[in-house]
């Protein structure tokens, strides 16, 4: 008979966010996740809540041991959280974007050590579309690239992570991207890749319809990346 495997143990910074209360929520759902500690800007107004204790990010060094931390806040918190998971040894899973190059080569360097996994999109769906593209825009060489990104009023940057990232892949491939975004309602995210030949159109499109895809694919990549090998991983080197 097979011993039980243990929970996986799970730290989240940035717990009062919107992808904060997604992912207490969505892991509170598994027997295979606990989280051991939910970090939050500011003092906790309840200590233990749901059986999951809080801290504020003043007290991030007071947090139990955990098997990897999830990190979805803002760029100034990315620093602190980071430091912990390389002093402890544990992987690190962040979709925090606006972080400068700073931060982005802290993050390479951290991978020397521990297993990172830092993305603007944690979606699955995503990560196929980035791989897509770079695969469309090696085939296709000189064909126009234009990338439209649709979200919701309330979001400020422009272009989006995401539609960068997609430029990334695309540039890649051998293809110049160009960029258009659209700020309207309640969208929660649109992205299009149109290659443009004579006479023919390629589009590659992915819909959000559901924030919990992000949680859902942060908790799928923070599963894979226990055990691996220090490392910069993409969401993509994580589906399998």
């Amino acid at each position: 008979m097979n011993a039980k495997t243990s929970p996986l143990r799970l730290l989240i910074h940035g717990a009062s966010g919107r992808m904060g209360q997604a992912l207490l929520r969505l892991a509170a759902e598994r027997d295979d996740l606990q989280v051991v500690a939910a970090v939050g800007k500011d003092a906790p107004g309840q200590r233990v809540v749901d059986g999951v204790p809080h801290f504020s990010a003043a007290e991030l060094d007071a947090a139990p041991e955990f098997d990897v931390a999830i990190d979805f806040s803002l760029p100034a918190g990315l620093d602190h959280v980071l430091a912990l998971c390389v002093r402890r040894g544990r992987p690190l899973v962040s979709g925090t974007t606006g972080i400068d190059a700073t931060q982005r080569s802290a993050l390479e360097a951290a991978a020397g050590t521990i297993a990172v996994a830092w993305a603007t999109n944690f979606s699955l769906g995503v990560a196929v579309l980035n791989e897509l593209v770079e695969r469309a825009a090696a085939a296709l060489p000189g064909w126009d690239c234009d990338i439209v990104e649709s979200h919701h009023v309330h979001k400020l940057d422009a272009p989006s992570g995401t539609a960068l990232t997609l430029g990334e892949c695309a540039e890649q491939g051998g293809a110049t991207p160009r960029y258009a975004s659209l700020r309207a309602g309640d969208i929660i995210g649109e992205h299009s890749v149109q290659f443009t030949g004579l006479g023919e159109r390629v589009e590659l499109v992915h819909r959000a319809t559901n924030r919990d895809i992000f949680a859902r694919g942060a908790l799928h990549c923070a599963q894979r990346l226990v055990g691996r090998p220090p490392g910069a991983y993409r969401v993509r080197d994580l589906l399998d």
